[in-house]
């Protein structure tokens, strides 16, 4: 989820620790419970620091590994024993109970999303997408922030966060099957079907759909059951035995972005000084482009001694600004 859902979600389990006897007891001990759910929400996310190192980084490691078991333990112990540090006379159990589940709630909702984590290392690196909530959903956003007022008002923060995660929880389950019924509606109409990638907009009706087959790739949209191909390409396995594509692989941008994207094409386009790789996210239309990418330019004019010039992966919404990221293409 964005970060402005943790924090909501932070302070609301913050308030549903009061149903917890020895925290509603405890003055003391409900402050550092909600200082300590609050930076639990927002532990795992941690690793957006990468951002200030590069795109690939960012990319192949966040919701990685600080969204994984074992780190999901480490950040419950570790901002559990900060906070002993400024309010030690209150009861440590409790504190990294609520601290801990913090930490587990914003994994288990990230799943959901079609971005998704790396929840189950160290068992598998698997990234694990469910795809049926946005990673904005104004519903879920909104009825946290309905709660928070409701509590600043003088509600029950017990009884009302019950009431609205148990809503929230038949929302969850409204969701689900709401994408079964367009995946069930997608296989009715498509043929020999490897892979389903949905996701969820903003809109409840509007979802937005990439379909792989043995032979194409279909972009598109369903929008109150109805489904929409707006594009569609060749499904071309990459050429490993090409010596340029073998070259390119060995990229820190390319390997980022392949151990990241679920479904993408890649186009190789010759120039007179190098040679150059594009590969597209498929999941990502946005006014009819296709703005994550990742991108290496290939010196190839000296027989089998390749280099790789330049290269780049993330967010690029034209050519001209893509362009400007690569030195071979100002060049």
């Amino acid at each position: 989820m964005d970060t402005a859902t943790h924090v909501v979600m932070g302070i609301a389990l913050g308030g549903l620790a009061t149903i917890d006897p020895v925290v509603a007891e405890d003055p003391a001990l409900g402050q550092a419970v909600l200082i300590g759910t609050l930076a639990g929400s927002q532990a795992p996310d941690f690793d957006t620091v990468l951002k200030l190192k590069n795109n690939a980084k960012y990319i192949r490691n966040h919701r990685g590994i600080t969204h994984s078991m074992p780190a999901v333990v480490l950040w419950g112990l570790l901002l559990t024993g900060i906070l002993h540090l400024f309010y030690p006379e209150v009861n440590t159990l409790h504190l990294w109970m609520w601290t801990f589940a913090a930490v587990i709630f914003h994994v288990f909702v990230d799943v959901f999303n079609a971005y998704g984590t790396q929840a189950y290392r160290p068992f598998t690196k698997r990234w694990v997408a469910y795809g049926f909530i946005n990673t904005f959903d104004p519903y879920i956003f909104y009825f946290h922030v309905a709660g928070i007022v409701a509590w600043v008002a003088g509600a029950n923060p017990a009884y009302l966060w019950l009431i609205i995660y148990f809503i929230l929880a038949l929302y969850y389950v409204k969701r689900y099957f709401d994408k079964r019924e367009m995946v069930k509606l997608i296989k009715e109409n498509f043929e020999d079907i490897e892979q389903i990638v949905t996701f969820p907009t903003i809109k409840q009706n509007i979802w937005r759909i990439v379909i792989t087959t043995p032979s194409r790739y279909y972009v598109g949209h369903a929008e109150n059951g109805q489904i929409t191909i707006l594009d569609e390409f060749v499904n071309k396995p990459i050429n490993t035995r090409d010596p340029i594509v073998e070259k390119a692989l060995e990229d820190h941008n390319i390997k980022a972005f392949l151990s990241f994207s679920p479904v993408y094409r890649y186009d190789i386009n010759y120039h007179d000084e190098y040679t150059e790789l594009r590969f597209t996210d498929l999941r990502y239309r946005h006014n009819g482009r296709y703005p994550f990418v990742a991108i290496v330019q290939i010196d190839d004019e000296h027989g089998e001694d390749l280099e790789i010039l330049d290269s780049y992966t993330g967010w690029v919404f034209s050519e001209e600004k893509l362009q400007d990221k690569l030195s071979p293409g100002e060049s």
